[in-house]
């Protein structure tokens, strides 16, 4: 195994090359290197760097609950198209109730319900259960396969939306988890502000265009004889307290192809928008059929604005005009640009951790850094002298090929990586060891020095990996269960584990060939 083959020279030199080339910009001020070097640096974590910390839970309630009133009103809309008359219609539990008024089209109302309402599973059947009832009833409910579905669903489009929100906002490496079923961690190094950061990623923004009821009269608003496919809605634009408004949306946000800050007639602030086909084409036809009456642009149940219709929308654009400031309508196109959540998002916590605070933490982290170091420097070269030395070189080197392989993939440190960047430097020796006191005891049984080395690496060589193997395991697992810190460390682990027992290993290994070849010792200055 001593043998100084030109492949693990050319590797040694080039594990040492990268180690240094990927570790130097951090070490630099920036604008120093050329322009060919590699600039990446490392991510500081948010204890490092300091910044916010939001945790966030996903009401799912809400979304059973959306869910429910829209099946509802496709209920309400298929029987009305089918001229199928029901007494009563509403939401019990989880159930949707209705009573046909003709007993000979309850056969007729089922059909139609259980082809027409929900939507088709990818495993087979639809997301609903259409059930008949004595006294003319039917029930309509969701599957609970379909209702565990949109409810992981909602977790997992959420955190995609909060991705593209933070980086809209210019935030730098993000981290942002799940945790549990519901919950959602997010990270924010650098932004100082969680009030900001839970405005701009909190905010559900499901944009929506409803028709205005205009045969409503405030009377009957007071009265609460508002019909049932109506709603009354609370008003941001400046000209009244509420809209009466049509459930059933004209066009949805879902139907956006771009939004992004304009300004209007009379150069306001205003948001531009674009539609994709299908938007176009059902504006076009609404604005074709209500010429001269009143829509309204509703936002998170609230309208912004409520135009009147003057002429048929056909070109798939306009503008969103309202009481709007330059930052709120960049921030209201940047949430429409980048998705409404599918489900509202509740703050459970928020800290903040201050730059000072994070840059404690880094001075207290290369402190522990360099103090570990010394200290595993001074046990490794007083214990075997020569051979130490060799094992210090495969050290530095190893923390050179872990910075540097955090820098180039641009992993995020953290101050339980640096943890584990301590951690590995000890395992790193902890394998040095094992070949050493492997060497001492071959010299003991007789062995020449040079046949004690190599039986030292090679008869060594299966503990070294059998041990860190276990390591490397018990790092996946950290990194795929654990979230946060528990990642930091476990990623800065397995990096570590890795390089120390590649630098250990072939380095030390290549060293000490070349002092046999250079010197030609009979002896092991280790014994």
């Amino acid at each position: 195994m001593l043998a100084l083959s030109r492949w693990k020279i050319v590797l040694v030199l080039a594990s040492a090359l990268f180690g240094l080339i990927f570790t130097l910009p951090n070490l630099v001020p920036s604008g120093v290197l050329p322009s060919w070097a590699p600039h990446q640096r490392l991510n500081l974590g948010l204890d490092l760097q300091g910044g916010s910390f939001l945790l966030l839970e996903v009401d799912t309630a809400a979304l059973r609950r959306e869910r429910l009133t829209n099946l509802t009103e496709d209920v309400r809309t298929k029987l009305r198209a089918d001229q199928i008359e029901f007494t009563s219609l509403g939401v019990s539990g989880d159930t949707i109730d209705v009573r046909i008024s003709d007993p000979t089209k309850v056969s007729t109302a089922y059909k139609l319900l259980n082809d027409g309402v929900g939507e088709r599973l990818l495993t087979g059947g639809r997301d609903v259960t259409v059930q008949t009832t004595p006294d003319q009833h039917i029930h309509v409910s969701f599957v609970p396969q379909a209702a565990n579905a949109a409810a992981i669903d909602a977790v997992t489009r959420s955190i995609e939306i909060i991705r593209k929100r933070i980086d809209a906002l210019g935030t730098r490496e993000p981290v942002i988890t799940q945790q549990g079923a519901n919950r959602i961690v997010v990270e924010a190094p650098g932004e100082s502000d969680p009030e900001k950061l839970k405005a701009v990623i909190g905010k559900t923004a499901k944009l929506s265009f409803q028709m205005v009821d205009t045969d409503v009269s405030p009377e009957d608003i007071a009265a609460a004889r508002v019909p049932p496919d109506d709603e009354v809605l609370p008003s941001d634009d400046g000209f009244s307290p509420g809209y009466v408004v049509k459930k059933r949306s004209v066009v949805t946000g879902e139907m956006l192809t771009s939004a992004s800050a304009s300004r209007d007639e009379s150069n306001a602030p205003a948001v531009g928008f674009s539609f994709n086909a299908q938007g176009t084409q059902r504006f076009a036809q609404v604005t074709t059929q209500n010429i001269g009456k009143p829509f309204a642009i509703v936002l998170d149940k609230r309208v912004i604005s409520a135009p009147r219709i003057n002429s048929a929308i056909t070109g798939g654009s306009g503008i969103i005009t309202g009481r709007f400031t330059e930052e709120s309508a960049h921030d209201l196109a940047l949430l429409l640009k980048t998705g409404a959540l599918p489900a509202p998002l509740n703050p459970v916590q928020q800290n903040t951790v201050g730059a000072q605070l994070g840059a404690d933490a880094v001075k207290a982290g290369t402190t522990s850094i360099v103090v570990g170091a010394v200290l595993i420097f001074a046990f490794i070269i007083l214990s075997y002298g020569l051979f130490g030395v060799f094992a210090a070189v495969a050290l530095i080197v190893n923390g050179l090929m872990i910075v540097g392989a955090m820098s180039l993939t641009q992993a995020t440190l953290t101050l339980p990586g640096i943890a584990g960047l301590v951690l590995t430097l000890a395992v790193a020796v902890d394998a040095n060891v094992l070949i050493y006191e492997r060497m001492r005891d071959e010299v003991r049984a007789g062995r020449p020095a040079m046949s004690a080395a190599d039986a030292g690496f090679s008869r060594a060589l299966t503990t070294i990996i059998d041990a860190n193997v276990t390591t490397l395991v018990a790092a996946v697992i950290m990194f795929q269960f654990g979230s946060g810190p528990v990642k930091g460390f476990a990623l800065t682990l397995f990096i570590g584990v890795v390089t120390s027992v590649f630098t250990a290993v072939l380095i030390t290994q290549v060293l000490i060939g070349w002092w046999f070849r250079a010197f030609r010792s009979k002896t092991l200055p280790i014994v």
